[in-house]
């Protein structure tokens, strides 16, 4: 039977009392990252919002609001607002972990905060799990008796925790928070749910970033396997094209392939520590570990540095690092999104619109992750209920508002092409596309400064972007002490 990980199915405080009206009391906080990273000040709140905008006596659910302040002491009046990816993340999250990379479009405007419904404090929709479907132990069989399982255990009902409704709720916000507009930025799915807040309130949007573009035409699901063995077989030509990581590994594309008919003939016993708790255990790694190691490593240059070296150490017999790897990421992944949420959204907006005769099935088998991807979807969507979705909300934003897209050359799920679907009708865009960067850019070379200044002038053409040539990429570990200098 066909083995499935949770890892396939997931895609990929303070304002001035002149910003803010007091229909929404906030209080001092400290919000981040998670245990073990540092707090940030902040004004925190609970927002009642009803479970079904469309049926106000249906309950409500509380959604937690972060406002951190502009230093400037006479800020300008519209917010900054980023929109986590996932979909299932917690902006407050997403925000505190790439907080410095806001900082300097936080010297004139506040950051305005919303865990979308169903994601981190805000009516979270998440499912109780063992380790089993983490580590990929689960066929499919298990997996619709899990999902099964998790609806009936959920707070909530999941139709209304798709992005339709969620634009609803951060419109209110602004709404009870005095807001004129927002400057939005979405990364990954949080670009899905900028474009459709602008598409149902223009008036209220002033700019848009889109980082690791989702194009509404595109249901995501199908090429996220094809687009995985690209973006991997890119970083192993620019290996065998670098001169060092070349003659350290030079057939790091045939020991990949090692690996892969290895894992395909069963399961490798390795025994390692937890990366979190140090207990030994056992871990079947096979070939869906394999697929959810090399798909997340691909998504920085950081990690993309130390795959060759840990696809050559496996080839060699020592699956150690990569299963470790495997561990480690895969977990704080599991922690980090909301499952309910996840599935809420892409069985809504997602896997209805598969048009499984243009599938290129004998592309999906021949890349490293194969079609499990596209089958813990169905297995799972088969039974999961769809939700609201609004009218249009497949069709490309068309607008004149001002908007900035970004991506990266090597990014294995949104690639560049996307964003240009995306801006198909966007009558005052720009597409930055920066060179050896992986999935998000808002944190590479000198972006900051140019996201601050795009904000602050709501010109995209007018960004003088020469400084990414800069950018900073990690060159290749040649061993486990780093790369070289």
């Amino acid at each position: 039977m066909t083995r499935i990980t949770v890892l396939s199915v997931l895609l990929l405080a303070a304002t001035t009392a002149s910003s803010v009206a007091p229909a929404l009391e906030l209080s001092d906080c400290r919000i981040s990252a998670g245990p073990g990273y540092p707090g940030i000040a902040a004004r925190c709140g609970s927002f009642a919002r009803p479970l079904n905008p469309a049926d106000p006596g249906a309950g409500q659910i509380e959604l937690r609001v972060a406002v951190v302040p502009a230093l400037d002491l006479e800020p300008e009046r519209d917010p900054f607002v980023p929109l986590a990816g996932g979909p299932g993340g917690s902006a407050i999250q997403f925000y505190s972990g790439y907080y410095s990379a806001f900082e300097a479009v936080r010297r004139e405007r506040d950051i305005l905060l919303l865990d979308q419904r169903g994601t981190g404090e805000s009516a979270r929709m998440d499912c109780p799990f063992d380790d089993d479907i983490v580590e990929g132990q689960y066929s499919d069989e298990q997996t619709r008796e899990f999902t099964t399982t998790c609806l009936e255990q959920l707070p909530h009902d999941p139709q209304f925790f798709t992005t339709s409704v969620a634009v609803t709720d951060l419109e209110a916000l602004r709404q009870a928070l005095g807001y004129p507009a927002l400057n939005l930025l979405g990364t990954s799915y949080g670009t899905r749910v900028a474009q459709h807040y602008a598409r149902r309130y223009p008036d209220t949007t002033r700019t848009i970033i889109l980082d690791g573009v989702v194009p509404p035409q595109i249901p995501l699901g199908p090429e996220i396997a094809t687009e995985a063995q690209r973006a991997l077989d890119s970083i192993l030509a620019r290996c065998a094209a670098d001169t060092d990581c070349n003659e350290r590994f030079p057939e790091v594309d045939l020991d990949f392939e090692s690996i892969r008919a290895r894992v395909a003939e069963g399961a490798v016993a390795v025994t390692l520590a937890d990366p979190l708790t140090g207990r030994p255990e056992v871990l079947d790694f096979g070939r869906d570990e394999l697929a959810a190691a090399i798909r997340l490593l691909a998504y920085q240059p950081q990690s993309m540095a130390i795959m060759p070296l840990l696809i050559h150490e496996a080839a060699d017999g020592n699956f150690l690092p990569l299963a470790a790897q495997f561990k480690l990421t895969v977990s704080s992944l599991a922690d980090a999104l909301s499952l309910g949420m996840h599935n809420a959204v892409v069985c809504t907006e997602d896997l209805p619109y598969v048009d499984r005769d243009t599938i290129d099935y004998a592309a999906l088998e021949a890349s490293y992750i194969g079609a499990l991807q596209l089958q813990a979807l169905e297995s799972i969507c088969a039974i999961w209920p769809r939700g609201v979705i609004d009218d249009g909300f497949r069709e490309p934003l068309a607008t004149n508002l001002p908007v900035l897209l970004l991506s990266g050359d090597a990014d294995p799920i949104t690639p560049p092409r996307y964003a240009e679907l995306a801006a198909v009708d966007l009558g005052n865009a720009r597409h930055i596309i920066n060179e050896r960067q992986g999935h998000g850019q808002i944190a590479a070379g000198c972006m900051p400064k140019l996201i601050a200044e795009f904000v602050a002038s709501a010109d995209p053409g007018a960004l003088d972007t020469e400084c990414m040539q800069d950018a900073f990429v990690m060159p290749f570990f040649l061993d486990f002490s780093g790369p070289m200098p």
